[in-house]
């Protein structure tokens, strides 16, 4: 069983070409703008995970365990997971247009993905992609659990599974590192909260600018569709967010013990619901 998700999982690579896109049921989300705008910019962030995984390899330079299974492993998953996600945008909403979005947010993102912007220590980073994959791994299972189109339930259901798996390496090669470099404590909760609290990270918002524009021709981008947009993820959220399974994934780069986390979980899972109600 999965530690995090409480599901069997083999470990066995999933195919895009497993996935019947044919079967997917039209009537149950084409009207679904939300759904469209979740989807499409989850897309193209994942599709350009070859500018990320680059400076994530030019990062660990020397370490030829974590650069090999970034750039043979963890990549052609992600950019696997984008091209789902795209056929399956394309398919249910072909009168939006892809290419053109997705143009617009890599000229965009392309310009300001860096190395430098990476954490101040290779076991800092490695815990700054703890959160990350927690929050794309909680992200999808709750699509998985939120929709009832079945062909967007396995594709998502799939994307989840990797990335709790993606989460588990980052969390080995950060305890690796984490003992090389001594860092302490307090060092890894701060690099937790910034990453954690980070809402308006570049990538996100500059994925729904685009989708926003490629599905509203003509239209001004207005910052306040962004915050309407997440408004009403935080409402989806409410209902359908693996609460539990997110703040215990967070934790565990902290190397806490069981009693305390015991102890912990839940007041930190009512004051994350409490904050989605404000």
């Amino acid at each position: 069983m999965d530690g995090f998700t409480g599901r069997s999982h083999s470990g066995d690579p999933w195919s895009i070409d497993e996935i019947r896109f044919q079967d997917l049921d039209h009537d149950e989300i084409h009207d679904d703008r939300q759904l469209l705008y979740m989807l499409a910019a989850a897309s193209f962030i994942e599709i350009t995970s070859d500018l990320y995984t680059g400076n994530l390899v030019a990062f660990y330079r020397g370490d030829d365990e974590i650069t090999a299974w970034l750039s043979q492993q963890w990549e052609p998953e992600e950019l696997q997971h984008g091209t789902a996600l795209k056929r399956y945008v394309e398919a249910a909403w072909p009168e939006f247009d892809w290419s053109a979005g997705y143009r617009g947010f890599y000229a965009e993102y392309s310009r300001s993905c860096a190395v430098d912007l990476l954490a101040a220590t290779q076991a800092l980073e490695l815990a700054a992609r703890c959160v990350v994959e927690t929050g794309t791994a909680t992200f999808y299972r709750a699509l998985s659990e939120m929709t009832a189109e079945p062909v967007l339930k396995q594709i998502t259901a799939n994307i989840s599974l990797d990335e709790v798996r993606h989460y588990k390496y980052f969390y080995r090669f950060f305890l690796r590192y984490q003992a090389g470099e001594g860092t302490s404590r307090r060092a890894v909760l701060r690099t937790l909260w910034q990453r954690t609290t980070a809402v308006d990270v570049e990538d996100a918002f500059l994925a729904f600018k685009h989708v926003f524009l490629a599905a509203n021709p003509g239209a001004e981008f207005q910052l306040g569709e962004y915050e309407a947009f997440r408004a009403r993820i935080r409402k989806l959220a409410k209902r359908h967010y693996p609460y539990d399974m997110a703040v215990r994934m967070l934790l565990k780069p902290l190397a806490l013990s069981a009693p305390i986390v015991r102890v912990i979980v839940p007041p930190i899972i009512s004051a994350a619901r409490f904050l989605l109600l404000r």
